[in-house]
């Protein structure tokens, strides 16, 4: 049997349960993973390397077909230096998840942010896959800068890749099938070729690992608080004197005389204290510096938005990476 999962693109097998791509009928299009994700919402974990994504790079990096490089809006990373130094390929940015943002930002100013990163990009669009939102300019923009009919499409895990080859294969194919979705990385196991058309292919990679990301480290049930599914109602403190805010048994922040306005799931429970608390005490405690205007970003979790130059002191599990980058709104 030589032939991959429509889900998740893992090779299909019959013979061991516990390994990848195992199906009980040796005719089934779907694994048993990805048919227990879509009906049941059991995810079965699967730890794969960065390593073995390097080299799914370094083939398309081979090729001079052009590459959509998917991020996520709202969980920008601190750079895309693993992505970007194995490719030579045209990339066309798409942002996703539009919707998570508030609807005053404007598109403009979002995609003007992404020339801090100095991505070599011949195009750039901003998309919402749930409200089928820019779908027709993006498929123009692909059929503008394709080089064949191959179009391969990357970014992180979670960045929302197969959400968006779903949407485009609703709105611009008659298929059936569909990929395999979760909010847990690494559903996507293997490359997967996607005929939109005569003229268009588009293959979609596993996620990248996001290293250093609270979705890597935390349950099931806390990850469907975390992940936002509408648009953020931001919250903002005032703070005078030394104060403290408690995130959900997260993250706690020490903070005196500023502002800071929170950009996270509305699911989650945000509250300010007006003295010292022992909660997540025995959590890693880092202190930063913050300038006028900056965000302090919790990979995966969202960011905080630091209107005056402040001191935050910050306790919260090790494993997540936390980092300061210039005010995205």
């Amino acid at each position: 049997m030589n032939r991959k999962c429509s889900g998740c693109g893992a090779l299909l097998q019959s013979n061991n349960i516990d390994e990848i791509g195992y199906v009980k009928n040796i005719d089934s299009d779907v694994c048993e993973r990805c048919f227990r994700i879509n009906n049941y919402n059991e995810y079965k974990k699967v730890v794969k390397s960065n390593s073995e994504y390097l080299d799914i790079l370094k083939e398309i990096g081979k090729t001079n077909d052009l590459v959509l490089l998917v991020v996520d809006i709202f969980n920008l990373p601190h750079d895309f230096d693993m992505i970007t130094k194995e490719l030579n390929n045209n990339i066309l940015l798409v942002l996703t998840k539009r919707d998570l943002l508030p609807k005053k930002v404007s598109d403009d100013k979002l995609l003007d942010y992404m020339n801090r990163y100095h991505l070599k990009t011949v195009d750039k669009v901003i998309i919402s896959s749930n409200k089928n939102y820019n779908f027709d300019l993006l498929f123009d923009k692909i059929n503008e800068h394709k080089k064949s009919n191959n179009v391969y499409v990357i970014g992180y895990t979670n960045a929302g890749k197969s959400t968006l080859i779903n949407k485009i294969i609703y709105n611009y194919t008659d298929l059936t099938t569909s990929l395999t979705t979760s909010m847990l990385p690494s559903t996507t196991i293997d490359s997967l070729e996607i005929r939109i058309n005569s003229d268009l292919v588009l293959i979609d990679t596993p996620g990248i690992i996001d290293e250093g990301n609270i979705t890597d480290v935390i349950d099931s049930k806390l990850l469907k608080k975390i992940l936002p599914k509408k648009e953020i109602k931001p919250i903002t403190y005032q703070i005078r004197g030394k104060q403290f805010v408690l995130i959900d048994n997260i993250l706690k922040i020490e903070a005196m005389d500023t502002n800071l306005t929170f950009y996270l799931s509305n699911s989650l429970s945000i509250d300010r204290y007006y003295k010292n608390i022992t909660t997540l005490d025995d959590l890693d405690k880092r202190v930063i510096e913050v300038n006028r205007n900056n965000d302090v970003v919790i990979k995966g979790l969202g960011f905080i938005k630091c209107v005056n130059k402040c001191k935050l002191t910050l306790y919260i599990s090790n494993d997540i990476e936390v980092f300061v980058r210039n005010s995205l709104i």
